[in-house]
């Protein structure tokens, strides 16, 4: 364990998984605290596998995953998200047919506060989501509906934030937005953040540790700062 053992908001011991019997995150150990943790690899090296895992919409073949120190190995996802592991697809982060306001208030079912008060701090971190709220979500622009579905999400008030390539597809404008969101969640809401992403460049600017994925597997585990070059491309296989 790292020395993030102590503080570890999650931990994962060994898991496998995959889809139909194929075997794609093969035996990975790993766990983050309270920090922006950023999963890079390759196309196919299995983050959006991992990250599906961790949220528990595809079942464990082997190993524990552990939350607040709960064992929810087995928990559906909709208990995984009542307990504060908020998950942010990559793709159909949004209910099209609902507007941006019914989309974040599904969000807001979960958890102890007024949706009112959590619908307003959307609103701080994404203020253009004030003018769509009456627009229905299966109209919006790319990065309009990257802000629903992270809204959505934190609406939830999560311990830890799940994004899948939150900007796969973006606008260079709406990119570097997304990253300093990112930044902005972990620091003033004291969010952890697993946040799987093809763009290392960025990605390296806002972790604070890193896991570089190679064909399911861990290639390694660094600080972000102390990660090198021949290191990415190693676990790239460039």
């Amino acid at each position: 364990m790292s020395e993030t053992a102590d503080s570890a908001i999650l931990e994962a011991e060994a898991i496998r998984s995959g889809y139909h019997g194929v075997t794609v995150i093969k035996g990975l150990d790993f766990e983050v605290g309270n920090e922006i943790f950023s999963v890079l690899g390759a196309n196919g090296a299995g983050k959006t596998t991992l990250l599906a895992t961790v949220a528990r919409l595809i079942p464990l073949m082997a190993g524990r995953i552990h939350f607040r120190g709960e064992d929810v190995s087995e928990l559906p996802p909709f208990e995984t998200a009542e307990r504060g592991i908020g998950y942010v697809p990559q793709e159909k982060g949004v209910f099209p047919e609902l507007s941006v306001f019914e989309n974040l208030t599904v969000g807001g079912m979960i958890g102890e506060r007024s949706p009112e008060e959590r619908m307003d701090e959307v609103f701080q971190l994404f203020p253009d989501l004030k003018v769509l709220l009456n627009q229905p979500a299966g109209t919006l622009s790319g990065g309009e509906s990257r802000m629903v579905a992270a809204g959505r999400a934190l609406m939830q008030d999560p311990t830890l934030l799940l994004l899948d390539e939150p900007t796969a597809g973006l606008s260079p404008l709406y990119v570097d937005m997304f990253f300093e969101k990112v930044t902005e969640i972990h620091e003033s809401r004291g969010v952890g953040i697993v946040l799987a992403e093809q763009n290392a460049t960025k990605a390296l600017e806002v972790a604070d540790r890193v896991m570089v994925l190679s064909l399911g597997e861990s290639f390694l585990i660094e600080d972000a700062e102390h990660l090198t070059t021949q290191q990415l491309k190693e676990g790239y296989r460039i």
